[in-house]
């Protein structure tokens, strides 16, 4: 342990004082949250700057580092379609989705995504509903996060995974615990700008260890690597799509990143939010998704694609003890932005919409300890890789969620009974599909998101809506 201490003083300086700021930010956010709309959207007074860092950090988070990353040795070139999607509905979500969310959720004074839902459909079954759909895809978020995080520390550290997994559990619990939704977002801030600097220099030393860019030529034209460049280099193209856009519509449906919008102040902090959110993500994608290209010269074989960036990292000859040490503080900012934000709205659907509970800030908090217990136990022995657990959770919440959301804020027409049915008809057609092992060819998002979007128009546009058009006026 002293040998290690010696070599990575640096790791263990910088891992200090990210968690004093981390506590520091904290104490701030307890400040801020004396009363549920304090702790659960930080009163709705936050600036764009913060709120787009926010939103970028907290979709980035080791499933990019570890998972995404990694995935392109297996997928090639083809798996830039992912970053592609990516920053373009970042764009969408905060030119079509984000302006009318933030006026709604003031106007009916709505703090989750299932409240808003309820007031905009009139159905408090639907919040509940939504409410259960929206825990049970945070803790398959939750699991692939705590995944991820353990890998790496597990690698890096050489501690146990199971020890690694409890390290990020004590942390992200304490101070979501005390701060709630501005600790989240301060700390998202630090976090965001960790991750742009971890990304870039990610890159530029993969790429200097693999003999810079024209090592890219030279696995075109091997043999055993020339696949890579193909369409369909690692699975068919129409699967890699699918792929890519379930875990990019979480972009425009995910609670987490939607809770955001609650927080803006006004109209201006949505322009801004938007340029600095596209921008940053843009930056992390861009500068993460190649690794696994790179990595095919610089490792000889991978048991899995979650251990590509582990391996590289934990590797003196690739990237310097220096660099490593500060990359490891990176990809636990990574994680800590995504974990800290699905706790929260995890913990707040549930004591909100699902228990309907009294006392909604006290609960709110044992529910982020709860969550995130389960959350790491069920890390410690995950059902799949982790961009396999994430894309699922996208799928799923797409087919719940993207019709009642994106029609729902423009569209007058709809009510429960739509927006139900749509749900049930979507994640029916999302498990048939799979189970059917149609998914090797087409990957599910495609038949049940049409499903969903198609069942809730015909019966929207056959039933009589439960807002007037100048009722969506007045509200949005």
């Amino acid at each position: 342990m002293l040998d290690w201490l010696e070599v990575h003083w640096l790791a263990v300086l910088l891992f200090l004082l990210y968690t004093a700021m981390l506590f520091a930010n904290a104490w701030i956010g307890s400040r801020a949250s004396t009363n549920t709309a304090g702790y659960l959207v930080g009163g709705r007074k936050l600036g764009g700057f913060v709120i787009g860092v926010s939103f970028f950090a907290t979709f980035a988070s080791t499933n990019s580092y570890v998972g995404n990353a990694g995935k392109a040795y297996d997928y090639g070139a083809p798996w830039l379609l992912m970053g592609v999607m990516m920053v373009l509905l970042t764009l969408v979500s905060w030119t079509i989705v984000a302006p009318r969310m933030r006026r709604f959720a003031a106007a009916w004074d709505a703090l989750t995504l299932p409240q808003l839902l309820a007031n905009r459909f009139e159905s408090q079954l639907l919040a509940r509903v939504s409410g259960v759909i929206v825990v049970l895809s945070s803790l398959l978020y939750l699991l692939a996060v705590f995944k991820g995080a353990g890998h790496l520390f597990e690698r890096f550290a050489g501690i146990p995974y199971e020890a690694a997994v409890g390290l990020t559990l004590v942390i992200v619990v304490a101070y979501t615990w005390v701060g709630g939704f501005v600790s989240v977002v301060r700390t998202d801030v630090l976090q965001g700008l960790l991750m742009v600097m971890g990304s870039v220099l990610l890159l530029v030393l993969v790429v200097d260890a693999a003999g810079g860019f024209g090592a890219l030529g030279e696995l075109a034209d091997a043999p055993d690597t020339s696949h890579l460049f193909t369409l369909n280099a690692g699975i068919p193209f129409a699967v890699l799509v699918g792929i890519a856009l379930s875990g990019s519509l979480k972009l425009l449906v995910d609670p987490r990143q939607l809770a955001r919008f609650y927080g803006l102040r006004d109209a201006s902090a949505v322009r801004l939010g938007r340029w600095v959110a596209v921008v940053g993500l843009a930056i992390v994608m861009f500068c993460l998704l190649p690794v696994g290209l790179f990595a095919r010269v610089l490792l000889e074989s991978v048991p899995q694609t979650d251990l590509v960036v582990p391996m590289l990292v934990s590797d003196p000859s690739i990237i310097p003890v220096w660099a490593a040490d500060f990359l490891i503080i990176a990809m636990l900012a990574a994680a800590m932005s995504s974990l800290d934000s699905v706790l929260l709205v995890a913990a707040s659907v549930l004591s909100t919409d699902v228990l309907r509970s009294s006392k909604l800030v006290s609960h709110t908090r044992w529910a982020v300890i709860g969550f995130a217990v389960v959350g790491a136990g069920l890390a410690l022995n995950p059902p799949a890789g982790i961009v396999e657990i994430t894309t699922f959770s996208g799928s799923l919440y797409a087919v719940c969620f993207l019709p009642a959301v994106l029609l729902g804020l423009h569209w007058q027409r709809g009510d429960a009974v739509s927006v139900l049915t749509s749900m049930a008809t979507g994640v029916a057609v999302l498990g048939g599909w799979i189970l059917s092992g149609m998914s090797s060819y087409l990957h599910e998002v495609f038949p049940a998101l049409a499903t969903s979007l198609v069942v809730f128009v015909v019966l929207a546009r056959s039933r009589e809506p439960v807002r007037s058009a100048s009722q969506m006026d007045s509200s949005g």
